[in-house]
């Protein structure tokens, strides 16, 4: 078995790519992926890649692509005497006013909870209050929403309801390679790849001649994938390939995605820095829209507030990085955060200030 941290392999690699990189022009490959982000800083995989090869990251943290609309509506709710149940990176993303922290602060019901079925689970004990649950995430924590519904289907829960922020990620890949925003090649989430497969990556690959390689989280998965990608680049081909084969299956689980297929369907839906994304998101079917929050409440139409400085919507896609943000180490820090990108543990800003800030 190959031991994936021998320093030797790593450096061979790494050879590799610099001689490679001397076939090609300036490369510009983009990842869409918190994990990936982390290792990348962490181990400063960037510092030793040649001039002409840049990786940048891209929208791969879902509380950072919630959009200001969504808090702010999880805020509303709040206000109108609803528990809101939370996993703790919501708890702390600025709306156009407050957080739902500070809200708690300020006598509102809002709690973290470890998963839905603990926000269930409460829901069915304190049958006096009415459960919110803001379900977050990408293809990786849409089946656990999915399964919790499924269970309640047929149940007598009149209490429970979900504020719906699921995303789905292919979908925003291949806009980004629509809208002309120059990008040679995809470094694909390795997680979301463990639900999905490799099929979702097929049609934008060859419709935009872009090389996809899904890759795990060691340095050396990083690497190879970037030499996967220079290889089929130098080759003239464009291809999907899957480095991490220890985890992805090319079928993805079959099991989740029956879930998600159960449960919802693809709908067009904003992301925090894009406009609408078509089938960016997962919407409920017909079945389970009586556990849809806005099924049940006249939400008023709410205007994002974008603060003065933030550039979190030029980071999300891929057009700048944190340290080119006025804010970022200064107003903006983990404790302070001004923007969403600066929240959570997978936020691209928040791993620069981790690991980069000097």
């Amino acid at each position: 078995m190959i031991n994936l941290n021998d320093r030797a392999l790593i450096k061979k690699a790494i050879d590799k790519i610099n001689k490679l990189a001397e076939k090609v022009d300036n490369l510009k490959i983009m990842h869409v992926c918190g994990s990936h982000e982390h290792t990348i800083c962490k181990y400063g995989i960037r510092e030793v890649l040649p001039e002409n090869i840049s990786v940048v990251p891209g929208p791969g943290c879902p509380v950072c692509v919630t959009t200001q609309k969504e808090i702010d509506t999880a805020i509303y709710l709040a206000d109108n005497g609803y528990v809101i149940t939370t996993l703790g990176d919501m708890y702390r993303v600025p709306g156009s006013e407050k957080s739902l922290m500070e809200k708690q602060s300020e006598g509102c019901d809002v709690r973290i909870v470890y998963s839905i079925s603990e926000a269930v689970k409460m829901a069915k004990k304190e049958k006096d209050k009415k459960f919110v649950f803001v379900a977050i995430g990408f293809e990786t924590t849409a089946p656990t929403t999915g399964a919790e519904l499924i269970s309640l289907k047929n149940k007598d829960i009149g209490n429970f309801f979900i504020l719906n922020c699921h995303r789905q990620t292919p979908p925003v890949m291949e806009f980004l390679l629509s809208e002309g925003v120059y990008l040679d090649a995809f470094i694909c989430p390795g997680h979301v790849s463990t639900i999905t497969g490799l099929k979702p990556y097929y049609e934008p690959c060859k419709k935009y001649n872009a090389p996809m390689v899904v890759a795990g989280f060691e340095p050396i998965d990083v690497l190879m994938a970037i030499i996967m990608i220079l290889k089929q680049i130098i080759n003239g081909e464009a291809k999907v390939e899957n480095e991490y084969m220890r985890a992805v299956k090319p079928e993805g689980n079959v099991l989740a995605q029956k879930i998600i297929n159960e449960v919802f369907e693809s709908v067009d839906i904003p992301w925090r820095g894009f406009p609408v994304i078509k089938n960016g998101g997962f919407g409920l079917r017909k079945e389970y829209k009586k556990f849809d929050i806005y099924e049940h409440e006249d939400i008023p139409e709410i205007k994002e507030k974008i603060p003065k400085g933030c550039i979190c919507d030029k980071i999300l896609r891929g057009e700048k990085l944190p340290t080119d943000c006025p804010l970022f180490g200064k107003v903006c820090t983990p404790l302070n955060p001004v923007g969403s990108c600066m929240v959570s543990d997978e936020g691209t800003c928040r791993i620069f200030y981790k690991y980069r800030r000097i």
